[in-house]
C-alpha cells in the first residue's frame, strides 16, 4: 500500500519543532504532522524565506496551527535565544525534528568557529536537544529524531580535530563526518536517556538520496558549472522526491512503540528510495559507546551546553 499523510497518527495537541523547515525534507515533514493536526514551530535561520513555506502549508490545510521561529543553528546565542523564547511560550515540547543541515560545503566557520558542517548539523542540534530537553520531558510520549543519512558510510569522527584545524579540508569526508555525528549522536543521547530513566526517546531516520536543495549548495558557493551540473544531473536521475524521502522521517516521529535508537529509512535497493520506511543499517562505529561518549563530552566542552551526564 503507498503511503499517504492519512497514515499517521493524529497529531492533535501535540507541540512540535522541526528545523530547517522551509525547504525539502524539513517543509515535508512540517507538512504532515501539520495536516494531522499539530501544532508546528518551523525553526529556520532566515524567517523572510520561511513565511512562503507556512503560507503554503497554511494553503493546503487552513486548519493547520503552524509559525515561524528564527533560528541559526551555526550560532549558539541563537540555539539559546531560540530555546528560551519557547520554554517561555510553549512550556512542554513533544517532538523535537532535528533536520536542518548543510551538505558539501567548501570550507567555513560558524559564528562561534566550528566547521560549518559539523557546526550546523552537529553540534547545533547537540546545544538544541540539551536546552530543550527540559521541555521535552514536560511532553507526553516526547521524541528526538535525528535525520542521519547513507553519508554516515563514509565519515570518520577525529575528535582531535573535529573542527577541521590542523586537517587538510575535504568537503565530503567533513559533511561524512557531519552525519556520522548525527547517528552518533542519536545513539548516545538514546544510552543517557534510558540510564537517567526519562520517558523521552531519541530515534534516527534517513531519506535515502532525496533530492533537496542540499544538492545544489555546496556547487553555488563555490560557483562551479561543472559541480552544478552533476548534481543537477545527479538529482534528476537518480535520487527520489523530497516528500518521498521524508517517510522515514515522519515514521520515526510518529509512529506508536519504536524502540529508542532504532534507525529507520526507505524500504528499497540499498536504502536509496522507497515508499515506505523499514529498519535501516548503521554501521559499528556509528554505535560505538566509546565513540558516542567522547563525541558527547567535546560537544558540551565546544558548545558549554551540558546535559544527561
Amino acid at each position: 500500500m503507498a503511503w499517504k499523510i492519512e497514515n499517521l497518527p493524529d497529531q492533535s495537541g501535540r507541540t512540535i519543532v522541526v528545523t530547517g523547515a522551509n525547504s525539502g525534507l524539513g517543509y515535508h515533514t512540517a507538512n504532515a504532522l501539520a495536516a494531522r493536526g499539530g501544532r508546528v514551530i518551523m525553526a529556520c535561520r532566515n524567517p523572510a524565506k520561511a513565511d512562503p513555506a507556512m503560507r503554503a502549508i497554511a494553503a493546503n490545510y487552513p486548519n493547520a496551527r503552524i509559525e515561524v521561529r528564527p533560528l541559526d543553528l551555526a550560532d549558539l546565542t541563537s540555539i539559546e535565544s531560540f530555546a528560551t523564547a519557547l520554554t517561555a511560550d510553549v512550556g512542554a515540547l513533544d517532538l523535537l525534528v532535528n533536520n536542518a543541515g548543510v551538505m558539501a560545503l567548501p570550507l567555513a566557520r560558524t559564528k562561534d568557529g566550528f566547521e560549518m558542517q559539523v557546526g550546523t548539523n552537529h553540534l547545533g542540534h547537540f546545544a538544541l536537544t540539551g536546552r530543550l530537553l527540559p521541555m521535552l520531558e514536560k511532553g507526553t510520549g516526547a521524541r528526538v529524531v535525528t535525520v542521519a543519512s547513507l553519508a554516515h558510510k563514509m565519515g570518520l569522527i577525529n575528535l582531535d580535530d573535529l573542527n577541521w584545524e590542523t586537517r587538510r579540508y575535504d568537503k565530503w569526508q567533513a559533511y561524512g563526518q557531519a552525519k556520522l555525528a548525527n547517528l552518533v549522536f542519536a545513539h548516545e543521547l538514546d544510552r543517557r536517556l534510558k540510564a537517567a530513566g526519562s520517558g523521552v526517546t531519541s530515534i534516527a531516520a534517513h531519506p535515502g538520496f532525496a533530492a533537496t536543495n542540499l544538492l545544489m549548495a555546496g556547487p553555488r558557493l563555490e560557483n562551479s558549472a561543472l559541480g552544478k551540473i552533476a548534481m543537477a544531473a545527479g538529482g534528476a536521475l537518480f535520487a527520489q522526491s523530497a516528500d518521498r524521502g521524508a517517510i522515514p522521517i515522519l515514521h520515526a516521529a510518529t509512529a506508536p512503540g519504536l524502540e529508542g535508537g532504532s534507525y529507520w529509512g526507505p524500504d528499497g535497493m540499498g536504502e536509496l528510495w522507497g515508499r515506505t520506511p523499514k529498519p535501516a543499517r548503521a554501521l559499528q562505529k556509528a554505535r560505538n559507546p566509546d565513540t558516542g561518549r567522547g563525541l558527547w563530552s567535546l560537544s558540551e566542552a565546544l558548545t558549554g551546553v551540558a546535559y544527561l551526564d
